[in-house]
């Protein structure tokens, strides 16, 4: 399901300061509180099966645990990725991996987009419809929301919060180490030193990293295409449903 909610400027800003707030004393209940569901059962790993539930920490991201498993190729599990690093899974490796019943994303993207963020929003879209995942859209109309705009993210308590647009990966970057509980998905685009709760999925002819850093391989807008998208967000998704935060997950 989804639910079209576009935040105008006035309540991007007053969102700003509540979820500040949020930020400060740990968000108190999840995305899954707010819908009302429960949480499965803590596993051995950290990881939960359903979706988050109860206080969270401001000093660790909380991921849950998907349904189904990564196939071989997509990490060695005897010799997990490091923070920040690059993996590479083979195709199709994370073909198995969906999102847990209920599972709540929020989409945070520009105003104006360019025909490759549009092209990020539609892969979004078209995953969420497929997987039955709530999305709610939060837009930054002008550059003076930006900022604004993450802080509103943060304050949904959503699983995820998934960025499109090389315009949110320097707000991405200034606010989400204050925000360590939540995880966010940057699709498109990287951020040079994430911290442990921002996890990348790109691939060659993407990987902005924010101003004045350009991009990890040459930008070509011709490789935004509606499969190779697709393709970014399931793998990306799939490492953080398993775990595996804090990485870039780059698809070939």
């Amino acid at each position: 399901m989804i639910r079209l909610t576009r935040r105008t400027t006035t309540v991007l800003a007053a969102a700003a300061l509540v979820a500040a707030g949020s930020v400060l004393v740990a968000g108190c209940s999840s995305g899954a509180e707010l819908t009302g569901r429960t949480g499965g059962t803590e596993q051995a790993t950290g990881l939960q099966t359903g979706s988050a539930t109860g206080a969270v920490p401001t000093d660790a991201p909380t991921p849950v645990r998907g349904e189904g498993a990564l196939g071989s190729g997509f990490v060695d599990p005897d010799s997990p990725p490091a923070p920040e690093a690059t993996v590479t899974p083979a195709p199709h490796s994370w073909d198995h991996v969906a999102p847990p019943s209920g599972y709540r994303v929020v989409v945070l993207s520009p105003g104006k987009p360019n025909a490759q963020t549009e092209t990020l929003v539609d892969a979004v879209d078209a995953w969420a419809r497929a997987e039955d995942v709530t999305v709610v859209p939060i837009v930054a109309d002008s550059a003076d929301d930006r900022l604004p705009s993450v802080a509103a993210a943060i304050g949904e308590r959503a699983d995820l919060v998934i960025s499109v647009g090389d315009e949110l990966v320097d707000p991405i970057a200034a606010i989400s180490p204050s925000a360590l509980h939540q995880q966010f998905l940057v699709l498109g685009a990287e951020i040079a030193e994430p911290t442990a709760n921002v996890t990348a999925a790109d691939w060659t002819g993407a990987g902005f990293r924010g101003e004045g850093l350009g991009t990890s391989s040459h930008h070509d807008p011709s490789t935004f295409t509606d499969e190779r998208a697709g393709r970014a967000l399931r793998a990306g998704v799939a490492a953080l449903l398993n775990g595996y935060n804090g990485i870039v997950v780059w698809v070939a």
